[in-house]
């Protein structure tokens, strides 16, 4: 590929910081850039969209609005739960983070949202539902995948997954 810019199927290295309301919620400072497979949906719609054409060294400011990143705080997506249905030495409470298998075996996210006496009432939307995304990115490398990364959709990084 002549031009080096970020387009589907290549591999992207970035450098990012994401603020929520004005919070830094995570950062690849101290840990590295990321990894995508552009194009493979590794990433939040959003933020690649807006990366694509991208140069090595170009920085850019990216605000991504909920339908495009984890998408819209859902009402309806709470479940309650009879308290019986989870171990009796597990600590219940408010906030905590739980996977959930549903019908079909899948693992889902969810978290504890309250716990009454004898039901638990979890909400599965992501934490960010509904949070407008702000980012900085800073793309650092660029590359071609291998075949294995294209086959399986996406990167292969030395023994850990972000």
């Amino acid at each position: 590929m002549s031009e080096n810019k970020v387009a589907n199927g290549q591999v992207v290295s970035m450098e990012y910081t994401l603020w929520v309301d004005g919070e830094i919620l995570d950062t690849s400072d101290g840990q590295g850039p990321l990894q995508f497979l552009a194009g493979s949906g590794n990433i939040i719609p959003g933020l690649e969209r807006e990366m694509l054409d991208m140069k090595i060294g170009d920085e850019k400011e990216v605000t991504v609005s909920p339908e495009d990143g984890y998408g819209e705080f859902d009402e309806e997506a709470f479940l309650e739960v009879p308290r019986k249905e989870f171990p009796e030495d597990m600590e219940l409470e408010e906030g905590l983070e739980l996977s959930v298998s549903d019908d079909e075996g899948n693992a889902r996210y969810a978290r504890i949202d309250s716990v009454e006496t004898d039901v638990v009432r979890l909400d599965f939307n992501h934490p960010l539902a509904g949070a407008e995304l702000k980012f900085k990115v800073k793309v650092v490398g660029l590359r071609e995948p291998t075949a294995e990364e294209v086959e399986h959709g996406h990167v292969h990084e030395d023994g850990h997954h972000h």
